[in-house]
């Protein structure tokens, strides 16, 4: 896509617009607010898949009635060190966002807190989640299911279970902190979206046909995925001589912790509300190391990962470049995805009030 289709905004201004959106469809003023700053925060870090552009699919639910978008998670069972979240048919960002609080809460008396959240919609980018936990002392770990069914179990073509994404944080001695944050899929599924938004052809080995033929003209990947017509491949590809299995196994377990807590949705469940399941681990390092013992092998293991390795990639390190870059620059935005915006906005009532940066 050439630069003059691309357009960059301020991220207070895009966080306006998404609060807007979301109180002219409903949403309380306090959880949009939140909402929207994880959604900024996603599109800042450069996760486009996952911020801005998710507005069209919560559209499209809300136009279902499967998504309560006044919905006040509430805790369904208490424990000292775990509890269960029901989110209400809401979207999963305040669910998400409470039981993170819970878990932080939990953590600091017991050491370690767990909370699982069911009766779910989407929740953005675990990411965000993890490294917030991070930015005040605390190691996190953070999974989720996902709404469609697009990956097949090796050896088979039926797309079975979602993308189910895993993140994990930890602070850094110093400042700072280790984010994690990925698909058990090659790649998710709102990233295929992405590109196709963006008008750009996926690489080989994300989607295949039904057959088992790569699919890249991104739009028809993504239509075939929502159709259960096309698979995403797991982590380390589609053979076990390549690690597929592993990718699996990692998205049965996530499946597992997300739901099977919460009673959440089984893949293929048709009931009203997707019914997706959450699950965050905290644990406080002060509660079981020595006073910053945690942050400093943390510090010293990323260190010795670079050392004399100036080009090594970090898990996070992407991210954080494009926090710095756009928040200097802006958020880039595409003018497909810009028209699809206006078009929400005038559904929902709401002014379009984007302007482009200088």
């Amino acid at each position: 896509m050439s630069s003059e289709d691309m357009h960059r905004f301020g991220a207070d201004q895009l966080h306006e617009q998404i609060v807007a959106v979301l109180r002219a469809w409903g949403m309380p003023g306090e959880p949009a607010a939140a909402t929207a700053t994880v959604m900024v925060e996603t599109d800042l870090s450069g996760v486009d898949s996952h911020g801005v552009s998710m507005l069209m699919m919560y559209e499209k639910l809300r136009s279902e009635d499967r998504l309560k978008l006044d919905a006040v998670p509430r805790v369904v069972r208490d424990a000292p060190a775990f509890a269960v979240v029901d989110a209400g048919a809401g979207l999963g960002h305040p669910a998400g966002l409470h039981a993170l609080e819970l878990a932080i809460g939990k953590a600091a008396v017991c050491g370690i807190g767990a909370v699982a959240v069911g009766n779910s919609h989407h929740l953005g980018a675990l990411g965000h989640y993890v490294r917030s936990a991070a930015q005040r002392g605390l190691v996190a770990l953070m999974t989720t299911t996902t709404r469609t069914p697009v990956v097949a179990a090796l050896g088979g073509t039926t797309p079975i279970l979602g993308t189910n994404p895993i993140a994990f944080a930890a602070p850094r001695a110093g400042g700072g902190e280790l984010v994690v944050d990925m698909s058990t899929s090659v790649v998710a599924m709102n990233k295929v979206k992405a590109y196709a938004l963006s008008g750009r052809d996926l690489p080989v080995g994300w989607v295949s046909d039904r057959s088992g033929d790569p699919v890249t003209d991104a739009a028809l990947a993504y239509s075939l995925l929502t159709t259960h017509a096309a698979t995403l491949t797991p982590l380390g590809g589609s053979s076990s001589e390549t690690g597929g299995h592993k990718g699996f196994g990692l998205s049965l377990m996530v499946n597992v912790l997300s739901a099977a807590f919460s009673g959440g949705a089984l893949p293929f469940d048709d009931a009203d509300s997707d019914n997706l399941g959450h699950f965050v681990l905290v644990i406080d390092p002060t509660r079981v190391a020595e006073g910053g013992e945690t942050a400093r092998y943390v510090d010293d293991l990323v260190r010795l990962l670079v050392r004399d390795e100036p080009h090594v990639i970090l898990p996070g390190g992407p991210e954080a470049a494009a926090r710095a870059a756009r928040g200097r620059d802006g958020i880039p935005i595409p003018e497909n995805l810009l028209e699809q915006l206006r078009g929400i906005c005038g559904r929902a009532g709401t002014e379009m009030i984007l302007t482009p940066l200088a």
